[in-house]
């Protein structure tokens, strides 16, 4: 496999059928995914994902628009050399066709890859590990033993509200829970703070417009919740590697 093992990809209604001699993980972001591998269909969503094993005949499409990461396993030694002893339960995992489901730590683990640098070698190779590591069977029950914080209604409300201050305590009432406690959950589950994960939320649905439509980087710089447009172009570029305009120029070549 030669191409990169992280990449953030978005599918349109065009029919994509082919196969590869590498494992593919496709795990959902945004909107929905229609998969079929050999001959059994899914759909992906958010929390979402569908294993391809290697040398699958699979197609795909989505009729409104997907956003998905995808992790191209580059093979055997790296699996070993990456995984260690969870390398023998990442490749069952990998040898059969699953659409599977992931709990709230483990898109978390997504979510944060997907607003992270994905072609830096080093983010690209411990962020792969880390996600094949967490769908192992004792990796999984670790992960799902505790009661989770209310990661899809936080989402929605900042979908909503992306465009005015949210602050710490707006996330704490729909937790029930203090700032203070909200907080020190946020960073024993996410590694992050309840503010840093507002950020990513907003850079992730700016990155979305940015990519998806031909609204003006300033306006869209508001409906995320920045008053100037250079602020949010420094945003996005420590998030995501690049600016506004070079995402929106790069996704313009990609469509071509």
């Amino acid at each position: 496999m030669s191409g990169p093992i992280l990449s953030l990809r978005h599918y349109r209604h065009s029919l994509i059928a082919h196969s590869h001699d590498h494992p593919q993980l496709v795990f959902g972001l945004r909107g929905r995914l229609e998969f079929e591998v050999q001959g059994h269909g899914a759909g992906i969503d958010r929390q979402g994902l569908v294993v391809v094993p290697a040398g699958a005949h699979h197609t795909c499409a989505s009729t409104k628009g997907s956003d998905c990461l995808v992790l191209d396993v580059p093979g055997e030694h790296w699996l070993c050399e990456q995984l260690g002893e969870h390398a023998d339960a990442s490749r069952r995992l990998l040898d059969r066709p699953a659409a599977l489901g992931l709990n709230e730590r483990q898109q978390q683990l997504v979510d944060w890859l997907a607003a992270s640098p994905v072609h830096d070698p080093l983010i690209a190779r411990q962020g792969a590990a880390l996600l094949l590591a967490s769908l192992t069977p004792t990796a999984a029950a670790s992960i799902g033993a505790c009661q989770r914080l209310p990661y899809a209604a936080f989402d929605a409300h900042i979908e909503e509200h992306a465009a005015y201050p949210l602050q710490v305590a707006d996330l704490a009432r729909i937790a029930g829970l203090s700032s203070a406690r909200l907080h020190a959950r946020f960073t024993a589950e996410c590694g992050m703070t309840p503010m840093d994960y507002i950020r990513q939320r907003r850079l992730l649905k700016a990155r979305r417009l940015v990519v998806q439509t031909l609204l003006p980087l300033g306006e869209i710089a508001a409906q995320v919740g920045y008053s100037s447009q250079s602020a949010f172009s420094a945003a996005m570029l420590r998030a995501f590697g690049c600016s506004p305009l070079a995402l929106r120029r790069e996704a313009g070549d990609n469509a071509r």
